[in-house]
């Protein structure tokens, strides 16, 4: 074990403002020299998924969640005060007034700084989701390799 702090964060959630939440934190974190890992499971799979369409072959009920699905972070709707996808312009145009980072560009910066990302296997293979529709420099493992590094976290974060 290394003698730097540990943060690990579940990403659950599939809403942009949460991704965001998590994004910031894992930047700041490796930012103070933590070892930072977020699991990016089910909805939050969602924040990983590369925006063009990746032609893969997939059955009927797999092409049908990846077109419910939101196909990358800037796509993700709000937890709250969605408005039929009006509420995620609004925030974005919020952010950029008050010079926030939107979270893809908060995604470019954790890969920037070493931040494992990691996307759990066994709700991709559930969603029907493949490696190639999913962004690039990834890992991928299950709920063990979670565990190892959430049994030496400092911080682990669940959202």
């Amino acid at each position: 074990m290394s003698d730097k702090k540990r943060t690990t964060i579940v990403l659950f959630s599939g809403d942009y403002d949460k991704a965001m939440a998590a994004y910031i934190i894992a930047n700041g974190a490796a930012a103070y020299d933590h070892e930072v890992t977020i699991f990016h499971t089910f909805w939050g799979l969602n924040a990983l998924r590369k925006e063009e369409n990746i032609s893969v072959k997939k059955g009927c009920m797999e092409r049908m969640f990846g077109k419910m699905m939101p196909r990358g972070a800037d796509k993700m709707g709000l937890s709250k005060m969605n408005f039929a996808g009006f509420g995620p312009k609004m925030i974005k145009d919020v952010m950029k007034k008050h010079n926030g980072i939107p979270v893809p560009q908060l995604i470019e910066m954790a890969q920037e700084q070493d931040v494992k990302l990691v996307a759990c296997t066994m709700p991709m293979d559930l969603l029907g989701l493949q490696q190639e529709e999913l962004l690039d420099n990834i890992e991928y493992a299950g709920v063990a390799a979670y565990l190892a590094d959430a049994e030496d976290g400092n911080v682990n974060l669940f959202i």
